[in-house]
């Protein structure tokens, strides 16, 4: 993967959500607000950087690496995530979310079911 070719998709599609590439680092989730400019200077993006541009741009990864012109993947993903076990980092509003915060999701869905009588 060449950081040019990655950064050539990702600016034409913020481009066509309009959305600079600040706006879009913080999409991402990055702390840095530049993230991505950066790979415009040869900087490789990681693969979890790459993964989290793709989600927040709504495009499959291989498109954004160049492997393939389509920008979604046609096959669906039926894998089931525990919340607990994940290490999917979880964002809201492009701010990251602290393990306390994910915690608290975890322990409020757990009340629900037990208000709703789900876990029976």
């Amino acid at each position: 993967m060449t950081a040019n070719i990655i950064y050539e998709r990702i600016k034409e599609q913020a481009d066509k959500q309009n959305l600079s590439l600040r706006q879009l680092s913080i999409k991402s989730g990055f702390k840095s607000p530049s993230a991505i400019s950066r790979y415009k200077q040869g900087v490789t993006p990681t693969d979890t950087a790459v993964k989290a541009i793709a989600g927040a741009l709504g495009v499959s990864v291989d498109y954004l690496l160049g492997n393939t012109d389509e920008m979604h993947s046609h096959k669906k993903d039926d894998k089931t995530v525990d919340l607990e076990q994940d290490t999917t980092i979880l964002a809201l509003d492009g701010i990251e979310l602290s393990d306390d915060y994910k915690q608290f999701i975890i322990d409020q869905v757990r009340s629900l079911r037990k208000f709703r009588g789900d876990d029976e």
